[in-house]
């Protein structure tokens, strides 16, 4: 463990050098950033402007979900994004090849090679949004630790399913589409579960698990989450997890590289 936390220090302190060479990039990220989190603030302030109210959730309450969803953004575009994306040109360039030849497990090159500081300032908003509904609310430092928990549990469901759709790229070169819909869909958790009919609640819980990801953590930083919930989120996002290195190696047995 001690070498592959120094990879990690030696990895992401090189890619952090390479993106200041273009550090204008930071405050397009921020403006960019500020422009998506002032858009869904007026999208909820629009449901609560005349009085309306999420069942269970006050104004404050769903600004504490908006501000998981957008720390969740935030590690999606510091961590995920730039790592999972390229297995796709890794796969079509043949570059994949060299990474399997490192003596390290290619799963864990593949997911933390690089990093990218422009999602720094959607981690930043994200937790000032958090800290002034949390401040609204009254919520105490436990409160944010015990949240901490099922959080966790969220980041691994989302870089397992992320993981797995980059591991198509194996089988179908072109999957960026596929990525595109998995973000498109993940932007449900910008809001409380129950602004959605039973339906789709059911689809977002069972078959594209947001609800794992921001509104059972929300629960949980409310004091009001069921441990029934903490208890699947700890089973989801480990089965994913496992699951996710048992597909990537039942995809390498397909990978003909590009020189075969």
């Amino acid at each position: 463990m001690k070498r592959y936390w120094r990879l990690i220090g030696l990895f992401w302190s090189t890619a952090i050098a390479a993106e200041m060479e273009y550090r204008l990039n930071f405050v397009i990220a921020t403006l960019s950033s500020v422009g998506s989190l002032v858009g869904s603030i007026f999208s909820l302030f629009l449901f609560y402007r005349t009085g309306y109210t999420f069942a269970g959730w006050s104004w404050e309450a769903a600004l504490v979900v908006l501000g998981i969803f957008t720390l969740l953004q935030g590690f999606s575009f510091t961590f995920l994004a730039p790592n999972l994306n390229r297995i796709v040109r890794q796969v079509q360039e043949g570059t994949l090849d060299f990474v399997l030849l490192k003596p390290i497990r290619s799963q864990f090159w593949l997911s933390t090679h690089t990093l990218s500081p422009w999602g720094l300032p959607d981690l930043i908003f994200g937790s000032i949004i958090i800290g002034y509904a949390g401040t609204r609310l009254g919520l105490g430092i436990n409160n944010y630790l015990l949240s901490a928990v099922p959080l966790l549990f969220g980041l691994v469901i989302l870089y397992s399913l992320w993981f797995m759709l980059g591991a198509t790229s194996i089988w179908f070169v072109k999957i960026y589409n596929a990525t595109e819909v998995l973000r498109g869909l993940l932007e449900a958790g910008r809001y409380p579960m129950v602004a959605y009919p039973a339906t789709y609640r059911f689809f977002f819980t069972f078959v594209v698990p947001v609800t794992f990801l921001t509104t059972v953590p929300a629960e949980t930083m409310l004091g009001r989450g069921e441990f029934s919930w903490l208890i699947g989120a700890a089973v989801l996002a480990v089965a994913l997890f496992w699951f996710s290195t048992r597909f990537w190696r039942f995809a390498l047995r397909f990978y003909t590289s590009a020189s075969s």
